[in-house]
């Protein structure tokens, strides 16, 4: 009897460990994430609008009819749908285009026009969608209670990687630096040896421009840190929005209020921040929530830039590793691995005494 104990606790402990982890073991981090989304929205999404490539929503996604993988940059390389909704999906039809698919935890109340041969999992009902030929399962909560769960430690994941990814690069040193002439700003870049080259500038800085002219100079990622908790973007780019995704990262680590009325070249790294869109941005981005009346255009992130693994935790700290280690389980979930191990340790001196 005290075996079978001793064994039941074993696999309590191995257990605890697989549920803590196989939801994590395919979601990036860090740049990662920006190379695998268009769109990532930690909090809730309310949308009008469209996404070209694919879209992570960590709460709510409603709105207006919107559309999703309108033109898919490459395939996921890790297998994500075009959209992943954590919450639930409200408002008009969302618009699944090219075979994209969609997991989605909560109820899907809008209902889906699937465009493609589409697999699409639900956790709870799905109303106003048309099957056809497609591979719809609903109801997917209540049969497997992991389902949600595993969702919501991804979305855990993500918001604790950009948090920390966004603070890290905000304490890169800068060597480029933004020059000022009548209305255009130029960011002539500088990159060291190893290609990166880094931009510090307040939010006033860009209130002072109208143009921005940026000049990569042949690097293969740019930071630009933005300090200010509130940022309106209204500049015109000079020479057009194309390729700065792939290469330019926008931060803004203090952010909590982001307002873009103009088209915005780069990507854009804002996990604290409520923002609005009224134009398209070029590039991948990241938002704490988002209200987007402007289409998100497919230029992902591409460079070679990868911050060092583990460099430390954001103010406030957070739940998993930062930009670029190794996921840590929830805390919820080493608690349960703790007392596992009590149980085990607790078991094996019974025996013993036996």
């Amino acid at each position: 009897m005290i075996r079978s104990k001793y064994l039941v606790a074993s696999a309590l402990v191995a257990g605890a460990v697989m549920s803590s982890t196989a939801a994590l073991a395919d979601v990036p981090v860090g740049t990662g994430i920006l190379r695998e989304w268009n769109l990532v929205v930690l909090g809730d999404l309310t949308s009008s609008s469209e996404v070209e490539g694919r879209t992570f929503v960590g709460g709510n996604l409603s709105g207006n009819s919107s559309n999703y993988n309108i033109k898919p940059d490459e395939a996921s390389p890790s297998g994500k749908p075009g959209l992943i909704v954590v919450g639930d999906v409200t408002g008009g039809h969302k618009n699944l285009n090219n075979g994209s698919g969609a997991i989605v935890g909560g109820d899907v109340k809008s209902g889906f026009n699937l465009n493609g041969q589409q697999t699409v999992q639900v956790g709870g009902t799905l109303s106003k969608t048309n099957i056809n030929s497609n591979v719809v399962t609903s109801g997917l909560a209540a049969s497997d209670p992991a389902f949600v769960q595993n969702l919501k430690q991804d979305a855990s994941l993500i918001e604790s990687s950009m948090l920390n990814l966004s603070h890290d690069l905000g304490t890169l040193s800068s060597n480029s630096a933004l020059e000022i002439a009548g209305n255009r700003g130029i960011f002539n870049a500088a990159p060291g040896a190893d290609g990166l080259a880094v931009f510090t500038i307040d939010a006033s800085d860009l209130g002072k421009i109208g143009e921005i002219d940026f000049r990569l100079n042949g690097a293969e990622t740019v930071v630009v840190n933005v300090t200010g908790s509130s940022v309106l973007l209204n500049d015109n780019f000079l020479g057009g929005t194309q390729q700065l995704g792939e290469k330019v990262i926008w931060n803004f680590p203090e952010a909590t209020d982001l307002n873009f009325t103009t088209a915005f070249g780069g990507s854009v790294l804002a996990p604290k921040a409520h923002a609005k869109t009224a134009n398209y941005i070029q590039g991948s981005a990241v938002f704490g929530s988002l209200t987007q009346n402007g289409e998100m255009h497919v230029g992902t992130y591409k460079g070679g830039y990868t911050p060092p693994s583990n460099p430390g935790t954001p103010p406030g700290g957070s739940s998993s590793s930062s930009s670029g280690g190794t996921p840590v389980p929830e805390p919820g979930l080493m608690g349960l691995f703790g007392a596992a191990l009590a149980g085990l340790f607790f078991l094996r001196r019974r025996r013993r005494a036996a």
